[in-house]
């Protein structure tokens, strides 16, 4: 085994985790924050309903989000089964297929959501 072989794991390991704290950290900031937010409203003597706190708290969500992520995905998926006819590898191919496979069909299940779905608010 080269040393090349072993910086392979260990560099995916720690982008990975490097990735998992920088979500986190911002999932605290944006909480942080929004506490902020509650303590400066009430300290001016504002009253905040719970609906209003449900409201502060949750964020916006579109009424063409589904659209969006299916198309996102279904574009992965897409990508995913082109790189395997550009690479030609007969070994390559049936493998990155299965693989763009998942993100193509839950793309289209959002898709589909998106266009039987009721509220579009």
């Amino acid at each position: 085994m080269q040393i090349s072989e072993v910086w392979i794991p260990i560099v995916m390991f720690v982008a990975l985790a490097v990735i998992l704290s920088f979500w986190l950290y911002f999932r605290f900031r944006s909480r942080r924050e929004f506490q902020q937010t509650v303590r400066a409203a009430i300290d001016r003597g504002q009253e905040l309903s719970p609906d209003m706190l449900d409201r502060l708290g949750q964020p916006r969500v579109s009424g063409n989000a589904d659209l969006r992520r299916g198309i996102i995905a279904v574009a992965i998926g897409a990508g995913l089964g082109a790189c395997a006819f550009v690479l030609g590898e007969e070994s390559a191919v049936r493998p990155l297929i299965a693989a763009g496979a998942l993100p193509f069909l839950i793309g289209v299940a959002y898709l589909a959501l998106w266009r039987f779905g009721g509220d579009r608010t």
